[in-house]
C-alpha cells in the first residue's frame, strides 16, 4: 500500500516509525539525498532490455539498488528521490515532490519566527519561482526546511502552539490564507489506498513466491510433470484470486472505516460562517460544533462550551467524557497531556453547549488533520503495523536458509549421480534444479499460519478479538501480565461507604449515609464537584461520580436551550449546570435545604493532575465558591496546612488498607470581583481549605482472585499498575492473591533532589496489622532469600519517577521485585512496560479505559475490557468485563506457537522425505512419477497439514513456557534423526526390493520418470507414502500446551482415512490405480507386509526418538558442556537477587551511585 504514496520498502514487512501525540517535528530517519542522472537511467532501461525485464525485477525487490544505478548522491534539499532508514533499520525509497505555493512562506499565526527557530518559516527551495519540496511516507507529509537542514513533519507548524495561540485564532482563517495552508498541509483525509484488481496481480505475481513458483512450474513441464506442473498452477491462480480479493476487500473496509468526509461550520475573518466539506479543514480553521453534536473529522482543540464526547473507538471506554475549554496562558498546548480540552478526530460528541449563548454550540480550533491526528495514528499502525520482534519469526527465515543450503548440497549429488549416466546435460539441469524445488517447500509460509488462524477463530468464538494476528503466538511466551485495577480487577461501579468531615480541629465520625449531613460546603461539594451531564433526561459521565451525586439524593438540571428560568435564578452568570436539593418529603428528619447551587466552570479531572474542580454560585449569582475533589495527598497538599487534620495521614492509611476507595473534598470562597468566566485553573485550585474524605467500597471482581492464582501457579508473575492510592492498591493486591498469606510488602520510596538535599532512597517494611511486630523487621532484615519469606515491592508515581531519573542502577531489581505500582500516571504506566521490556519479559497488560491506551499498545498483548468488537486501542479486545480472557489467550497463544512448531517442522520433514525419495531414485536412475508426486503433495501432505492445526488448547497453563526458537539443539536435533531414520527406512526399502528372487531390474538405458513402473520406485513409494503420515503423527504435539491427538477429531479421521488408502495401495492395489501412478503390479504378498512393517518400526523409531528428545535425554550435552548464563536479563537478575540475602537494605538511605551511567530509565 506504501507504493501509492511513493513509497517503496526494500524487501520484507514494512515497519512504522512510533508516533507518540506530542512527538518531536524533525524525523528521527536517515535520509539520503539522490539525483537522476540522465546516461545511468538510459544504461538502466537498456540493461532491462538486455535482460528481459530481470533488472526490472531485481529493482522491484530491492529499490536501493535501482537508485543506486539511476541516481548519484546529493544533499536531501536537492534531491530528486530519498533513501529512508527508519529507526527498526528498514529502508525505504520515496519520490520528493514539488508544488507551487503563491507565496514565499507560510507565516505562523501567533509565532515571531526571530525569536523562535522552531517556528521559523515553511521554507521553500526556491529557484526563480516559490516552490515547496516535501515528500509522502505512510501517508504523513514532510517537508524541506532549510534553516533546519532536514525534512521534518509538517505539523511542525503547528505543534508549538501556545494556549493563547489557540484563542487568537478563533476569529477564524480567510479563504485565502486557508487555501495557502491546504497547499502545505494537504487535505484533511485518512486516505486508505485500495488498488485495482490489475495492480493488484501485478504486485502479487511479481512476489518472489510467485516468481518462485512460476520457475518451478516451468521446471516441472520442461522435465514432463504435465500433470503435477497443472494442478500446481491451479492452485496458485484460485490462492492468488483469494489473496486478491481479501487484500482488496480488507484495504475497503479500512478505508470506509477511516474516511471521514462531512459537513463542517467554519468561521471566516470576517465574521461570516461557511460551511464546508471536512476535507478542506486545515489546522487554524476555527469550526462551530453544533448542539446536536458531531463525528469530528479532525482534531481540534476546545475554545468555548462543553462537549460530552463519546471515544470508545479510540480508547475502547464506553463512558463518555466530559471535555471542556482549553486554559488560556502561555503554556504549549499539548494533546496528550491535556486530552480534557481536546477533541480527538473519529470521536462523536454527543452533545455540545455554549456558555455565553443558549444554544449556540460549541467554539473549537483545528490542530491536526489526516494522518496527523490521533485516528490518523491509530489508522496507520493497521496500514503499515509494527515489526514484532519475535524469535520463532526470526528463526524461520533462517532456518530457510539452511534448507537452501541443503538444497544445494543434494544438487552437487544429483550433478555428480546424473553425470554418470547417460543424461544430457540439459537433463541433468533440469533435475538438479528440480532439487531445490523439492527441499525449499513454497507451503512452509501458509502452512506456519495455520495454527494462528486456528486460534483466532476460537477467540472470537470466545468474544477476544484480535487485529494483529501474529501476536497470538507472542502470548504464548509471555512471562509477565500487568493489570489496571478500577474496572479491571475491582468492580467498575463503587458503592458510597460514607463521609467524614474533617478540619484542623480534626475529623468527625463515619457519616455512612451523605443525606444525613447538615446543610453546608461538605454536602454541596459532594453535590457539585462533577462532570455529570444530561443526554435528554439521562445522566451521563463517570460511575463514580454518578454514585457521588446519587448518594446525595440532589438532581442535576441543564439550561435549556432558551436559557429561561436558569439565567435568571442565578443573575447574569452563565451557568453550566444546577444542582437542586431532593424535595422536602425526601430530605431526612431534622434536614432542611431548599437553595439551589449553580455550576458556572468546570476544571475537568486529569490522571495527571490527580483532581478535578468546579466553580459555583448561589440565587442571584452571590456566594462564589470553588471546590476540589481528588486524591486525598493531592487535595491536602493544596489546601492550607491549619485546615488539614492532624490524623489526616493515619485515617487515609485506615481506609486505604482496609481496600476503600477514598477522596478527598475541598473548597474556599471566591471574591466578589472575581471574573468566574476568565478565572484560570491554578488560581482556583490554592489556598483552600479541607472539607473531608468521601470514603467509597471498591470491591474485587469475583473471578480476578481464581484468575490471579492460575497465572501464579503457572508461574507468570502478575503487577498491578493503578492511579489509586498505594495502600488500597495493596490491599486489592492481598484480596486478589498477588500477595499471598504470609508474604510480606515493602514500600519503595524515592525522593528527587532539593535544594538542600541529594536524592534519596529508602525501604520501609509495610505495616501487616497487629500481629506485626519488631520481630518480623528482624526476621526480614537477617535474611529476605532463606527460603521461608516471600516480599513484594510497591512503589507510587513520584518514587517511580524518581527512580528513573535518580537511581537507575537500582530500577532493574525494584521493577523485579515490584508487584504493586499505584498513582501512576498514563505516560508511566507505559514507561514500566518498556522499562520491564528491556529486562527481556515479554509483557501482557490488560486494561479497560483510555488511560491504559499508551501501556497497551506498548506491551507485547494488550488486551482491553471492552465492549466494541475491535478497538484500535490494543491488538485484543475482550467482550467480556472481567479478566478470565487472560489465561484463555495465553492458552490459545501456547497453542498456536506450538502448533507452528509442529507444522513447520512436519513441512521440512515432508521436503526432506521427498528429497531423500528423489536422491535414492537418482542414484538408480529413476525418479518418481507424475502423479506420484501429485498424490504425495495435494492428497498426502496438503489434507494432513491443513487439519493437523485444529487442536485446541490445553484446559491448564503448565508453568513452563513453550520454546520460541527454531534453531536449537532439540529442534535441530530431533530434525537431523528423523531424517536419518528416513533415509534408512527407504534404503532398506530398495535393498529389501531388490534382495527379493523375483527383482527384475530396471531399464538402464532411459532414465528418470521413463523407465517408470519399476520395483524400485515402488518400494521407496511405498514406504515414504507411509512416511508422510507417520511424521504427521509424530510432530503433532499435545501435552501440556494442546489437547490429546484423539481430541482433534477431524484429523484422526483424515489420517485414518489417509492410511487406509495408502495401506490399500501397497497391500491390495486396483489395477487402475497401479497403471495411474506408474506402480510395478507386485503379487508377493510376504514381501508387501515386510514394507508395511518396515513403515511400523520407522513409526515407533521416530515416536521414541521425538518422545526421548522432549523429555531431555540431549540434556546430557548441556551437563557437558557446563553451567551458562541466561540470556534474558531478568532471569540473570533474579538468580543475582537471590544470592544476595542483605537487599532490600530496610530503613537506610541510598544516595544514587554517581559513577553509575549504565541502567534503565
Amino acid at each position: 500500500m506504501a507504493s501509492e504514496n511513493g513509497v517503496q520498502p526494500l524487501g520484507g514487512p514494512s515497519s512504522p516509525i512510533h508516533r507518540p501525540l506530542c512527538h518531536s517535528a524533525i524525523s528521527h530517519m536517515d535520509v539520503q539525498g539522490y539525483r537522476f542522472v540522465r546516461w545511468r537511467v538510459w544504461l538502466c532501461y537498456v540493461g532491462s532490455v538486455l535482460s528481459v525485464g530481470l533488472l526490472l525485477l531485481l529493482f522491484h525487490w530491492r529499490p536501493r539498488l535501482g537508485v543506486l544505478a539511476r541516481c548519484r548522491p546529493c544533499p536531501p534539499g536537492l534531491a530528486d528521490t530519498l533513501l529512508i532508514r527508519d529507526s527498526c533499520g528498514q529502508q525505504y525509497v520515496v519520490e520528493v515532490l514539488t508544488e507551487e505555493i503563491e507565496g514565499s512562506s507560510v507565516e505562523q499565526p501567533g509565532t515571531d519566527t526571530e525569536e523562535n527557530e522552531w517556528r521559523d518559516t515553511v521554507q521553500l527551495y526556491s529557484d526563480e519561482k516559490a516552490l515547496m519540496r516535501y515528500y509522502m511516507f505512510e501517508g504523513l507529509r514532510f517537508l524541506w526546511m532549510p534553516k533546519k537542514g532536514a525534512y521534518c513533519r509538517v505539523s511542525v507548524l503547528c505543534e508549538d502552539w501556545t494556549c493563547d495561540d489557540l484563542y487568537r485564532q478563533q476569529g477564524g482563517l480567510s479563504l485565502q490564507e486557508q487555501s495557502a495552508r491546504r497547499k502545505v498541509y494537504g487535505h484533511n483525509l485518512i486516505d486508505v489506498p485500495v488498488k485495482s484488481y490489475l495492480q493488484l496481480l501485478f504486485e502479487e505475481v511479481l512476489n518472489p513466491f510467485y516468481i518462485f513458483q512460476v520457475f518451478s512450474i516451468l521446471l516441472w513441464m520442461s522435465d514432463n510433470y504435465y500433470y503435477y506442473a497443472a494442478c500446481i498452477f491451479i492452485i496458485s491462480l484460485i490462492s492468488i484470486a483469494i489473496s486478491l480479493y481479501e487484500i482488496r476487500k480488507q484495504s475497503a473496509t479500512l478505508r470506509s472505516m477511516a474516511q471521514l468526509v462531512v459537513s463542517v461550520r467554519v468561521r471566516r475573518d470576517t465574521g461570516a460562517e461557511d460551511n464546508v466539506s471536512s476535507t478542506e479543514l486545515v489546522p487554524g480553521d476555527c469550526i462551530l460544533i453544533p448542539e446536536e453534536g458531531l463525528l469530528l473529522p479532525c482534531d481540534a482543540a476546545l475554545l468555548a462550551g462543553e462537549c460530552m464526547v463519546n471515544e470508545s473507538m479510540l480508547t475502547g471506554e464506553s463512558i463518555p467524557v466530559m471535555k471542556t475549554p482549553v486554559p488560556a496562558g502561555g503554556a504549549r498546548y499539548c494533546p496528550d497531556s491535556q486530552r480534557r480540552h481536546t477533541l480527538f478526530c473519529g470521536t462523536q460528541v454527543i452533545q455540545a453547549k455554549s456558555r455565553q449563548q443558549a444554544g449556540a454550540g460549541a467554539l473549537a480550533v483545528v490542530t491536526r488533520t489526516g494522518f496527523f491526528t490521533a485516528k490518523g495514528d491509530l489508522i496507520s499502525s493497521i496500514l503499515y503495523p509494527q515489526a514484532i520482534n519475535f524469535r520463532f519469526y526470526r528463526d524461520a527465515m533462517k532456518f530457510l536458509l539452511i534448507l537452501g543450503a541443503l538444497a544445494l548440497i543434494g544438487t552437487v549429488y544429483s550433478i555428480v549421480i546424473l553425470s554418470r549416466t547417460e543424461a544430457t546435460w540439459t537433463e541433468i539441469f533440469i533435475r538438479s534444479l528440480d532439487i531445490v524445488t523439492i527441499v525449499v517447500p513454497p507451503a512452509l509460509p501458509a502452512a506456519m499460519t495455520t495454527g494462528t488462524i486456528y486460534a483466532q477463530s476460537r477467540l472470537k468464538k470466545n468474544g477476544v478479538f484480535c487485529i494483529s494476528p501474529p501476536r497470538i503466538n507472542v502470548c504464548g511466551k509471555i512471562s509477565l501480565f500487568c493489570f489496571d485495577k478500577t474496572g479491571t480487577l475491582t468492580e467498575e461501579g463503587l458503592d458510597v461507604w460514607g463521609v467524614m468531615e474533617g478540619s484542623g480541629a480534626g475529623f468527625g465520625e463515619l457519616v455512612p449515609d451523605p443525606r444525613l449531613l447538615p446543610p453546608g460546603q461538605l454536602l454541596s461539594a459532594l453535590a457539585c464537584c462533577h462532570s455529570v451531564a444530561l443526554l435528554g433526561d439521562q445522566p451521563l459521565g463517570d460511575p463514580l461520580e454518578l454514585k457521588m451525586i446519587d448518594s446525595t439524593g440532589w438532581e442535576l438540571e441543564e439550561p435549556s436551550p432558551e436559557g429561561e428560568g436558569v439565567e435568571g435564578e442565578f443573575g447574569r452568570v452563565s451557568i453550566l449546570a444546577v444542582m437542586r436539593p431532593p424535595s422536602p418529603e425526601l430530605q431526612p428528619e431534622g434536614v432542611s435545604i431548599s437553595e439551589p447551587v449553580a455550576i458556572a466552570r468546570r476544571f475537568p479531572f486529569s490522571s495527571t493532575l490527580q483532581r478535578m474542580s468546579v466553580v459555583t454560585v448561589a440565587p442571584g449569582g452571590r456566594n462564589a465558591l470553588a471546590f476540589l475533589k481528588g486524591a486525598p495527598e493531592m487535595v491536602a497538599s493544596l489546601c492550607l496546612r491549619e485546615s488539614v487534620p492532624a490524623e489526616f495521614s493515619d485515617t487515609l492509611r485506615h481506609f486505604a488498607s482496609e481496600g476503600f476507595r477514598v477522596l478527598g473534598l475541598a473548597c474556599k470562597p471566591l471574591d466578589e470581583q472575581t471574573d468566574i468566566s476568565s478565572i484560570e485553573r491554578g488560581a482556583v485550585e490554592s489556598q483552600l481549605q479541607f472539607l473531608g474524605l468521601l470514603v467509597m467500597k471498591n470491591l474485587v471482581k469475583p473471578e480476578s482472585a481464581d484468575v490471579i492464582g492460575t497465572l501464579r501457579q503457572a508461574q507468570l508473575r502478575t503487577v498491578m499498575v493503578t492511579g489509586d492510592n498505594i495502600l488500597t492498591a495493596v490491599n486489592v493486591a492481598r484480596s486478589c492473591g498477588m500477595v499471598g498469606m504470609g508474604e510480606r510488602v515493602i514500600f519503595v520510596h524515592a525522593t528527587p533532589p532539593t535544594d538542600h538535599s541529594l536524592p534519596a532512597l529508602q525501604f520501609h517494611l509495610a505495616e501487616s496489622g497487629a500481629g506485626a511486630g519488631q520481630g518480623d523487621a528482624d526476621i526480614l532484615t537477617q535474611g529476605l532469600y532463606q527460603g521461608n519469606v516471600h516480599y513484594h515491592l510497591a512503589v507510587n508515581g513520584k518514587s517511580f519517577s524518581a527512580l528513573c531519573e535518580h537511581f537507575p542502577e537500582y530500577l532493574p531489581k525494584v521493577l523485579m521485585r515490584g508487584t504493586v505500582y499505584a498513582r501512576m500516571a498514563p505516560d508511566q504506566k507505559t514507561q514500566l512496560v518498556t522499562a520491564l521490556q528491556k529486562l527481556n519479559y515479554r509483557v501482557g497488560m490488560c486494561g479497560d479505559g483510555a488511560n491504559d491506551c499508551g501501556a497497551l499498545r506498548a506491551a507485547d498483548a494488550g488486551v482491553s475490557l471492552s465492549e466494541a468488537e475491535a478497538s484500535v486501542a490494543s491488538p485484543f479486545t475482550s467482550k467480556s468485563d472481567n479478566i478470565s480472557c487472560v489465561p484463555l489467550l495465553i492458552r490459545e497463544g501456547r497453542c498456536s506457537l506450538v502448533t507452528s512448531f509442529s507444522l513447520f517442522k512436519y513441512m521440512a520433514l515432508y521436503s526432506l522425505i521427498q528429497f531423500s525419495s528423489v536422491l535414492i531414485l537418482y542414484t538408480e536412475k529413476t525418479n518418481l512419477g507424475d502423479l506420484q508426486f501429485l498424490f504425495f503433495d495435494l492428497l498426502l501432505v496438503t489434507s494432513l497439514a491443513i487439519v493437523m492445526g485444529r487442536g485446541g488448547p490445553s484446559k491448564e497453563l503448565h508453568p513452563q513456557r513453550p520454546p520460541a526458537s527454531l534453531l536449537t539443539l532439540p529442534v535441530l536435533a530431533s530434525l537431523l534423526f528423523h531424517l536419518i531414520l528416513i533415509i534408512l527406512a527407504q534404503v532398506a526399502a530398495l535393498l529389501v526390493t531388490m534382495s527379493q528372487d523375483w527383482f527384475v531390474p530396471l531399464n538402464a538405458t532411459v532414465s528418470g520418470a521413463a523407465n517408470l513402473p519399476n520395483l524400485e520406485d515402488t518400494g521407496v513409494f511405498a514406504v515414504s507414502g507411509f512416511q508422510y503420515i507417520i511424521m504427521a503423527v509424530v510432530m503433532t504435539k499435545g501435552y501440556p500446551y494442546k489437547k490429546p491427538l484423539y481430541t482433534n477429531v477431524l484429523f484422526v479421521f483424515v489420517l485414518l482415512v489417509l492410511l487406509g488408502i495408502m495401506s490399500w495401495l501397497v497391500l491390495y492395489p486396483a489395477p487402475i490405480l497401479d497403471r495411474l501412478l506408474q506402480l510395478y503390479t507386485v503379487t508377493d504378498i510376504n514381501y508387501k507386509l515386510l514394507l508395511v512393517a518396515l513403515a511400523a518400526l520407522n513409526f515407533f523409531t521416530s515416536y521414541l526418538m521425538e518422545v526421548l528428545i522432549d523429555n531431555g535425554v540431549l540434556n546430557c550435552f548441556r551437563t557437558l558442556r557446563g553451567k551458562t548464563e541466561s540470556k534474558k536479563q531478568y532471569k540473570r537478575l533474579d538468580t543475582l537477587l537471590s544470592d544476595t540475602p542483605t537487599w532490600p537494605p530496610l530503613d537506610q538511605p541510598l544516595p544514587p551511585q554517581q559513577c553509575s551511567v549504565i541502567g534503565l530509565s
